[in-house]
C-alpha cells in the first residue's frame, strides 16, 4: 500500500486539519523496497515526475568498493551483511541500506550509496 506525502497535522490551536479535497497522484509515495543480497541481480525501473526514469535495486550481488588509500575502485562480490545501524534485524535478513557494513572479497566495507535510489551499491573499504 503506498504512502501519502500529505500534511494532515494540527492547527496552532490544536484543532484537526480537515482535508478539503481528494488525494492527488503527485502526493503519493512509493512502496518500500528492501534490497537483499542474492546470487541474481534484480532491478526495477520506475517512472518519475516529469517523465524521467529511476533505476531501483531489488537484489544485489556486487558492489563498487573504493580503497581510500589508493583511491581506486573495484567491482567485488558481496558475501553478506555484517552490521546495519538502520535496523539490527536487517543483518539476519541480508538487507543492504546506506550506512550498513557489508562483507566483501576485499574485506569489510561501508555502503555510501542508496541502493533503492541509485540502483547500485557503492562502498568504501574499512581499515582492518
Amino acid at each position: 500500500m503506498p504512502r501519502w506525502h500529505i500534511d494532515l497535522g494540527r492547527k496552532v490551536t490544536g484543532g484537526v486539519v480537515r482535508q478539503g479535497r481528494k488525494k492527488k497522484k503527485y502526493e503519493m509515495g512509493g512502496d518500500q523496497i528492501l534490497v537483499k543480497v542474492s546470487d541474481v541481480e534484480k532491478r526495477k525501473i520506475v517512472r518519475t515526475k516529469g517523465g524521467g526514469i529511476k533505476v531501483k535495486a531489488v537484489e544485489v550481488t556486487y558492489a563498487n568498493v573504493t580503497d581510500p588509500k589508493t583511491g581506486k575502485s573495484k567491482k567485488v562480490k558481496i558475501l553478506g551483511v555484517v552490521e546495519n545501524p538502520a535496523n539490527p534485524h536487517y543483518v539476519r535478513r541480508g538487507i543492504v541500506t546506506k550506512g550498513c557494513i557489508i562483507k566483501t572479497e576485499l574485506g569489510n566495507a561501508k555502503v555510501t550509496s542508496r541502493p533503492t535510489q541509485h540502483g547500485v551499491v557503492n562502498a568504501v573499504l574499512l581499515k582492518e
